[in-house]
């Protein structure tokens, strides 16, 4: 059987046979009792649910996706906690029933009706927490390549080949989104093959294939799968090779054709042409163009770049069915599309040299009598980092038979023990972050996790990797526990920490999309690539700051100083900062405050063309309050397709007359509206156009507010606990890698307790997630309220 077919084959059964874990005892969930619970559902909830709600949400009408038809019972209401939740909110801010129905229950109803669902579908004991289950899941890209960097010692990027991880609850680290497609079996094994080419020396390299889809190909400005040319210049990619010797340089484009001359391509190495190209015009119809080429080893810059840019426009008379002359404007636009880039090689009988990589895989030499003993210790020293835990006998018994194997073939030493790692590569317990339980499927046992498991959930939320040596040891050693406090302060003082800064704030504060947001350049000429840089540098030196100097969590909202480089003082209008550094600066007397006035968070909640309040307020609700507004009714019109007569605050209004929209608009547009200071860049303005902003505002909460300045002081103070709660959910989100539930709410509370008590201070808030029962514990899958306890 060909080794890469046996290595695919040993991915399934290995998946099956799950990590065992230690089964302390634990508390049960308070049990409800069910007849008392469905007698009360029929004598004093329905009928409630029928005089008031009915006429919208009963006899087959649904309006907001809500029908109480099939709700009769409590085992159906229980099949549907997410309705049930609505209407709890619903219910309890007034929202329902509507204002314009006559006739309203009063607040004992509300409060009967509202304790009922919350003792029926959401019990909480304190004193009995339910801890959760966290799903089995994989790696995401980042934790895949700081994995095999701290696995390793050498920063490979593998899995920057890999499908772009899918997101939920605003982080890529959900196990319940981290789905398996097939064709990422393929580029495990692929990029297993590849980093293991690169750690160990055992002959001369087989040719390889690496493509670079759009999102890795730099310098253009395409989006999705093209990567673009409008204007003449180059992308590019960067590729390391490894020997000396002959490589195929591959790009996959067409020409959008304007004009009289086709789309002109050239292919370069580190700058210099290689062969000019006239590329195939159509959407559809692309070529491969191929160059071979010599690469010595090193990293190379290889480019395509677009010679022969085209643009005209052209005004043109027409005239409509009823004889009306109008004017039409038509627009020529050449330019470059490219789908991918790839690189095949090497072709050559080169053996890469011996490197420290090598030598700490192979920190001892077999002898005549000891080939199995020397690759047995070889092996199980990288298969214990790799699964972070002790390999059983029986892992190692099945690698060292893929040893064996290798051996009897007539394969060396060195290339023998690659085929074992490359199945730890490619294996369940290096790829999925696993803590498999005996009674797996019984709701109602809760337990600690293991000190391993514990070791490895403290690494990937504080640094996204693999557990250090020293994790390791007191996991081994059953004192990780005992020292928590220790290892989360000397592990937020690594460097590699910045993880929290890269991975947790870069989507917190959503400033990933700031490489897509696109303001108009007609508008906005000065808004470059740099400048894009810039603003996110901004907010993560805000945050690392308050990170490294354990700063209270307040100041990303009242912080009044910031980082800037010449580039983005100049953007800010602030004076006295020279050179491409980044430096404190004191934003006192400016308006500014937080990263609420940051650059990179106003621009990526504006439109390309202007500012957008309900963006602004959204984002605020979303990511500052925790209170995130639900997705718009259906068949409501965006704001450009209504009248665009009057001021923004105007047509904002207007777009409020839907009703449906009124409520969520109440909250997100004043909050919006306060920011309106700052243009769709991020720039100071006393004026949108010819009108003076309007920027004064008050919350649904009543609070009133002048600008973004007061708006700003309400959300640290009267509104701060919403925000400590708001980072908190956020955090142990990040942290558990998964979304909260109701049963969380004592976790919650426990952590605002915590971090008051320090002061608010960013090290207490980490502290308090660490400590937390849904950190430290889990139970079996499943729905205490659904499944009997045995």
């Amino acid at each position: 059987m060909p080794k890469r077919l046996f290595i695919l084959l040993l991915f399934p059964v290995a998946l099956l046979m799950g990590v065992g874990a230690v089964k302390p005892p634990g508390s049960p969930p308070p049990r409800m009792d069910r007849t008392v619970a469905d007698a009360q559902l029929r004598e004093t909830v329905l009928p409630v649910l029928r005089e008031y709600c009915w006429d919208c949400h009963g006899d087959a009408e649904a309006k907001g996706g809500v029908n109480f038809d099939a709700h009769t019972n409590l085992m159906a209401v229980l099949r549907d906690r997410g309705t049930w939740e609505r209407v709890i909110h619903t219910v309890r801010s007034g929202d329902m029933p509507p204002k314009k129905r006559k006739t309203q229950p009063d607040s004992g109803v509300r409060t009967h009706l509202v304790g009922w669902i919350e003792r029926t579908l959401f019990p909480i004991d304190p004193a009995r927490p339910d801890p959760g289950r966290v799903t089995l899941r994989r790696l995401n890209r980042v934790e895949y390549n700081n994995t095999v960097r701290d696995l390793f010692g050498a920063d490979f990027q593998p899995a920057d080949d890999f499908p772009q991880d899918d997101v939920g609850y605003g982080f890529d680290n959900i196990g319940d989104v981290l789905s398996m497609p097939p064709i990422l079996l393929e580029k495990y094994l692929n990029a297993a093959e590849a980093v293991l080419d690169r750690a160990i020396v055992s002959g001369p390299l087989s040719p390889k294939n690496r493509r670079f889809a759009p999102s890795q190909i730099q310098g253009h400005s395409g989006s999705g799968a093209l990567a673009t040319l409008s204007t003449q210049g180059e992308m590019f990619v960067q590729y390391e090779a490894l020997v000396p010797g002959d490589y195929i340089f591959k790009v996959q484009a067409y020409g959008d054709q304007a004009g009289e001359d086709k789309v002109q391509m050239a292919l370069r190495s580190d700058g210099k042409d290689l062969e000019t190209i006239e590329v195939r015009r159509g959407r559809g119809n692309p070529k491969l163009h191929e160059h071979r080429l010599r690469l010595e080893p090193g990293r190379h810059q290889l480019a395509a770049a677009f010679l022969n840019d085209f643009y005209r426009e052209t005004e043109l008379v027409r005239t409509n069915g009823k004889g009306k002359i109008y004017k039409e404007k038509k627009i020529e636009d050449r330019n470059l599309q490219v789908e991918f880039m790839e690189v095949t090689g090497p072709f050559s009988d080169a053996v890469p040299p011996l490197h420290e990589i090598h030598r700490k895989i192979f920190f001892k030499a077999p002898g005549p009598k000891t080939t199995n003993q020397v690759a047995r210790e070889i092996i199980q020293r990288v298969t214990d980092r790799a699964y972070r835990r002790p390999a059983t006998s029986v892992e190692l018994d099945g690698l060292m038979r893929l040893f064996t194997q290798a051996r009897e073939a007539g394969d060396g030493f060195e290339s023998s023990v690659r085929q074992a790692l490359l199945a730890v590569l490619v294996s369940p317990h290096f790829l999925f972050r696993g803590e498999i339980q005996g009674n797996p499927d019984n709701p109602h046992e809760t337990h600690p996790v293991s000190e391993y498991a514990l070791a490895s959930r403290l690494s990937y939320f504080l640094w996204s990797t693999m557990p250090d040596e020293e994790l390791l040891r007191l996991a081994g050693q059953g004192r990780l526990r005992r020292n928590l406090a220790a290892q989360v302060k000397r592990m937020l003082a690594d460097p590699k920490s910045r993880a929290l800064v890269d991975n947790f704030a870069g989507q917190w504060l959503q400033l990933r999309t700031l490489d897509i947001v696109a303001p108009d350049e007609k508008l906005f000429p000065g808004f470059d690539a740099p400048l894009r840089e810039a603003l996110r540098r901004e907010t993560e030196a805000l945050f690392d700051h308050v990170l490294r100097k354990d700063r209270p969590i307040t100041e990303f909202l009242t912080a009044d100083y910031t980082f800037v480089n010449e580039r983005l003082a100049q953007h800010y209008g602030l004076n006295g900062v020279k050179g491409p550094e980044f430096v404190q600066v004191s934003l006192k007397g400016t308006g500014r405050s937080g990263v609420l006035t940051h650059g990179s968070v106003l621009t990526l909640t504006s439109n390309p063309n202007r500012t957008s309040p309900v963006k602004r307020g959204k984002w605020i609700l979303e990511n500052i309050l925790a209170s995130p507004p639900p997705p718009p009714p259906p068949g409501v019109p965006a704001l450009e397709s209504k009248e665009t007569h009057g001021t923004l605050r105007q047509r904002m209004d207007a777009h409020r007359d839907n009703a449906m929209c009124a409520s969520c608009h109440a909250k997100m547009d004043p909050l919006g509206f306060a920011f309106e200071h700052f243009d769709a860049v991020g720039q100071f303005r006393e004026k949108d156009g010819d009108e003076t902003v309007d920027t004064g505002g008050q919350l649904v909460s009543g609070e009133r507010f002048a600008d973004h300045t007061e708006l700003s002081r309400v959300l640290s103070d009267s509104r701060q606990s919403d925000f400590v709660r708001c980072i908190s959910e956020k955090v142990l989100t990040y942290a558990l890698g998964r979304g909260l539930e109701y049963y969380d709410r004592p976790a919650l509370a426990a952590i605002d307790v915590q971090l008051r008590k320090k002061k608010l201070r960013f090290s207490a808030l980490i502290q308090a997630v660490v400590d937390s029962v849904p950190f430290q514990y889990r139970r079996g899958d499943g729905d205490p309220l659904l499944i009997e306890a045995p």
